[in-house]
């Protein structure tokens, strides 16, 4: 009974939910490659064979970070889309919700950036391949609805916008910390006033 009782108590959501985010934590910093099970067992103080019975694999805990992220991402996207705003709006809109999912999940954002486009080569992880089309439909959308309301200048690039926006935002979780000086939303307004208005006084 004491055993079974432990047990349970080991596989608890929240106990999971830890380890998740300590593996997310660790493959972040070192990369998923050359990241062992053990390594990721020692940062939780805890033996190689007891991380098994949270996780099948590696590769498990991986997509559990990686699909848990995007799940959050699209939820907060879906909602900003269906909601009828306007073309500045609405990449307003997005780009505080990247920030605030980099401060949910900075270190499962880092590994998105690094590792992504290789994952994507598994079959396990060709979802990251769907997300990333479906998120640069999003933000091309987004743009040339904007220049063709005449929003944003019609000489404007999009793709070279959409990839501009998109590399800065996402950037900031190789050094965004949550709790730090500023939230994630003073952050966007800081970026958005860059990105949207320009850094140079205006005559």
């Amino acid at each position: 009974m004491p055993n079974k009782k432990k047990n349970q108590v080991t596989a608890s959501p929240e106990r999971r939910g830890e380890l998740r985010g300590l593996a997310a934590e660790v493959f972040a910093a070192q990369g998923y490659n050359a990241t062992t099970v053990r390594r990721i067992a020692d940062e939780a103080g805890m033996l190689a064979g007891s991380l098994y019975y949270h996780f099948d694999s590696k590769e498990s805990m991986l997509d559990e970070i990686l699909a848990t992220f995007l799940d959050e991402l699209w939820e907060g996207y879906d909602a900003v889309l269906a909601a009828g705003l306007g073309p500045r709006e609405t990449v307003e809109a997005l780009v505080t919700e990247s920030f605030r999912e980099i401060d949910r999940h900075r270190a499962a954002v880092a590994i998105y950036q690094k590792e992504s486009r290789q994952l994507a080569l598994q079959p396990r992880f060709h979802y990251l391949t769907e997300s990333r089309l479906k998120f640069e439909k999003a933000w091309l959308g987004t743009l040339e609805r904007g220049v063709a309301d005449r929003v944003f200048r019609a000489d404007l690039d999009i793709r070279l916008t959409y990839r501009f926006v998109r590399d800065t935002v996402w950037v900031a979780a190789s050094w965004y910390r949550p709790g730090g000086q500023h939230s994630p939303e003073e952050i966007a307004r800081q970026y958005l006033s860059m990105v949207l208005d320009g850094i140079a006084v205006r005559s």
